[in-house]
């Protein structure tokens, strides 16, 4: 019987590439030779095969005492002979000292990291820049975005435009929230603060990809920004505020050079006075939710009024309501959030009566309840009643009946305005209508305005309040209107609490670049460069309103250059003509406050891109996936 088969065993005395290896192993016989079993050990057969065969074959190896397994004729891995033993000897220890990989991300994360990406990131804030890139300025075109559900909007406006963009990149974020703070802070200059931040990437995109330390740019700009928001403060010019015909002039100014860009730039003076005026109407504390805007379709633009005081729309009216009076001279005003209707009966409510007499109890009951409820507002000498709940048909003809106005299901918002213009509070019960709780004002009177009926509550003694009525055609258009009025308002509140003015049109950003300029040269080092490029930066300003207006914008801006060499400060674009004018006489001013919110923001949030050195995206998460869209709260169709 055959000997079971093992690893054959090669005895070489340090075999080299050419020997001859002779195989004493009985397995390893060749066919038809009598070595069978362990007698024949010491038959001897050339196997003729040579180690340079045997060292392609395995690919480990050689063992220390000089045995060798034949993958040639028992197939298993052996040594590997050659001349060459330090390679494997190197593999080997190689091997041994690799760690074991560590997986810290679930799968499908992208991770990207090292100046690739920080330069995809800038590219992608620029491509965001691009996109508002026309609406600055006077001249500067407006976009049309449909949303999802198919609603258009017509904006010039940064921050709304950024808004319904819906951006994903996540650095490309950052400058959609700046748009934002700008607008939630100043109002104005969302545009100016979004090409701001992406004109100070690109200049430093080459210093990046040169491989200059993030860390370094960023000092740069902190230093440049505290440099130009002191220059701004030291050239900015101040009004007193004591001078009220000066203080409304400059209000004025500052609400005409918000509108020159908007939508209604036509009508910027008729609209300036009038949000001048809305602002002057309200407390020391200037809310902003004390100016209400409604709009009514229809008419012209120039239709548009102010209201001093509450306006809001009449609500939904039973019959008896026409027999109402319309109009009364200082009247008491009840606030209710109480439902002034027989009520229905609550979900499987079940009352068990025996006779029609007990029904009828049940029924006057109800009824009792109801009046007694609209007795106690009579008696409370309220002549106007208004309520967050519904009033019913009932409860209307009562009130008509008795000469007294009622309107249900009033907005909170214009009830809430109502309660700050006229005093009094809501009440939720009738039950403590006295004297103190009941609002006041000069005059109520509702007026048709266009195809809508509003009521106006006028002469308010408790708090300055207003209502801009705005008046146009298309939807669209009244909404950018409202707001460009926003924007116009915020800039007046702010011009009224930091009484310190600029010259707009790019007057102050050249001067800025021609300081930090100047400055830059006086430095030594990377950063005289990094201030450079920030200087230059600030010249996007008046280059895109050129650009916008289709002006040759490289020669305007070295007549720019030349005249704030020579001193002169307040020099900026001038639009109407095709040229360069001093733009503080020429009034177009805007808040100090505007210019230093946007350069810091804008500055801000390129510091914040470039110190980002590894983006890191997780892959969604089927838990976040919105839930497939079921069948409602039934069992499903029966299979």
């Amino acid at each position: 019987m055959r000997a079971e088969q093992r690893p054959s065993v090669l005895k070489v005395a340090r075999p080299k590439c050419g020997d001859t290896l002779f195989n004493d192993h009985p397995s390893l016989a060749s066919p038809g030779s009598p070595a069978s079993g362990p007698s024949s050990r010491n038959d001897s057969v050339v196997t003729n095969h040579r180690v340079a065969e045997v060292a392609r074959s395995f690919p480990f190896p050689a063992q220390s005492s000089g045995y060798f397994y034949c993958a040639k004729h028992c197939g298993l891995l052996g040594g590997r002979v050659s001349e060459k033993r330090g390679e494997w000897r190197a593999a080997e220890s190689a091997s041994k000292m690799m760690p074991t990989p560590v997986i810290l991300l679930k799968e499908g994360t992208d991770s990207s990291q090292g100046i690739p990406q920080l330069v995809s990131n800038i590219s992608a804030c620029q491509v965001i820049a691009e996109a508002v890139r026309t609406t600055l300025g006077p001249r500067g075109m407006d976009k049309l975005i449909v949303d999802g559900r198919g609603k258009a909007t017509i904006s010039n406006d940064g921050a709304t435009i950024l808004k319904l963009l819906d951006v994903v990149h996540p650095a490309a974020k950052t400058l959609v929230d700046i748009a934002k703070s700008q607008d939630a802070e100043v109002g104005d200059g969302t545009t100016s603060v979004t090409l701001l931040a992406a004109e100070f990437l690109k200049q430093v995109k080459p210093y990046v990809e040169e491989g200059l330390h993030p860390q370094i740019i960023i000092r740069a700009f902190r230093t440049a920004t505290q440099l130009a928001v002191n220059k701004i403060k030291e050239i900015a010019v101040t009004v007193k505020k004591a001078d009220k015909v000066e203080q409304r002039k400059l209000l004025e100014k500052c609400a005409m050079t918000a509108l020159s860009s908007k939508l209604i730039s036509q009508q910027k003076a008729f609209f300036a006075k009038m949000v001048v005026d809305a602002v002057m109407m309200l407390d020391d504390l200037l809310q902003l939710k004390m100016i209400g805007i409604k709009k009514v379709q229809g008419g012209a633009l120039e239709d548009s009024q102010l209201v001093a005081g509450v306006a809001f729309k009449k609500t939904f009216s039973y019959a008896g309501f026409e027999m109402q009076p319309k109009k009364y001279h200082n009247p008491k005003i009840a606030l209710l959030n109480v439902e002034l209707e027989l009520k229905a009966e609550k979900d499987n409510a079940e009352i068990r009566v025996h006779t029609v007499e007990d029904y009828q109890a049940i029924v006057d009951a109800e009824w009792n309840i109801l009046y007694d409820k609209l007795e106690k507002i009579h008696h409370s000498g309220a002549k106007v009643v208004l309520s967050k709940l519904p009033i019913g048909d009932v409860a209307t003809q009562y009130f008509a009946d008795r000469d007294m106005f009622c309107a249900g299901r009033v907005p909170e918002e214009d009830l809430k305005r109502t309660m700050m213009a006229c005093g009094g509070s809501i009440q939720t019960s009738v039950n403590a209508l006295s004297a103190d709780v009941l609002g006041r004002c000069q005059v109520f009177e509702e007026t048709q305005i266009g195809g809508e009926r509003y009521n106006f509550f006028t002469g308010c003694p408790k708090a300055k309040t207003c209502t801009f009525i705005l008046r146009g055609g298309a939807e669209q258009f009244m909404e950018e209107t409202e707001r460009s009025l926003h924007d116009a308002i915020m800039i007046v509140r702010r011009a009224i609490k930091n009484d310190s003015v600029v010259a707009g049109g790019g007057a102050i950003e050249m001067e800025l670049s021609k300081y930090l300029r100047d400055y830059s040269r006086t430095i030594p080092g990377k950063q005289q460069l990094l201030i450079g490029a920030y200087a230059k930066a600030l010249e996007i300003i008046p280059r895109q309103l050129c650009d916008n207006a289709g002006f040759d914008a490289t020669n305007i801006l070295n007549k720019l250059r030349a005249r704030h060499a020579q001193g002169g400060t307040w020099y900026g674009v001038d639009i109407n003509n095709e040229d360069i004018a001093d733009n503080f006489e020429a009034f177009v001013w805007e808040p100090a406050m505007v210019r230093i919110n946007a350069l810091t923001a804008a500055s801000e949030a390129a510091c914040l891109i470039v110190s980002v050195d590894e983006t890191i995206k997780n892959p969604r998460s089927t838990v976040d996936a919105p839930p497939a869209a079921g069948r409602g709260r039934g069992r499903g169709r029966p299979h």
